[in-house]
């Protein structure tokens, strides 16, 4: 029993963790590093992760700066950070790339914390996934002979108790980073 209750728990905490990330790149009104994590730039023949050519680091609350551990990269970290569509602006200063967070304005703000919901409800939809693909496993033990009624019964209850769970998580997550963007 605890098998399928572990598989479970494990799916949804791989959708759960896949949503934090997935909110950890929203903007908010802080400058913010992880904003830049999925920036590929291209460096030496081949698109590379930003984080494996630069630091990163945020000296004040709306800038970025990132050094290139070859400043001979710079403008091609500057390109990258263009190309990703962030809506943030770089600007090559010698041997750094200075990122100037702008102030967000109230539009911006509602449009942000719009993706926020939309990536909460993907998060959810996975959830119920994950809850369906479970239960008809239950259910075929069960037809299999493998596992009695009440035991699939009990499985089924268990795993309505995770998604429940689960969904309510995502909700404080997302709550709590909606909260985050409309601070102004």
């Amino acid at each position: 029993m605890s098998s399928v209750e572990n598989q479970v728990k494990a799916a949804m905490q791989a959708a759960l963790d896949h949503l934090k990330q997935e909110l950890k790149a929203l903007r908010t009104g802080r400058a913010n590093s992880a904003a830049l994590d999925k920036v590929m730039v291209e460096v030496y023949g081949s698109l590379t992760p930003l984080k494996a050519v630069a630091n990163i680091t945020v000296p004040e609350a709306r800038q970025i700066l990132v050094t290139p551990f070859d400043p001979s990269t710079v403008h091609a970290i500057s390109k990258g950070i263009e190309a990703a569509n962030l809506g943030i602006h770089p600007i090559a200063d010698g041997k750094v790339v200075r990122v100037n967070v702008p102030p967000m304005d109230e539009t911006v703000r509602k449009q942000i914390a719009k993706q926020c919901k939309e990536l909460g409800e993907k998060a959810k939809i996975s959830m119920r996934e994950v809850r369906r693909k479970f239960n008809e496993l239950v259910r075929k033990q069960k037809a299999d002979g493998v596992l009695p009624e009440d035991m699939m019964k009990k499985l089924e209850k268990t795993i309505q108790d995770l998604t429940d769970r689960y969904c309510k998580d995502i909700d404080s997550v997302c709550a709590e980073k909606e909260k985050e963007i409309l601070t102004v």
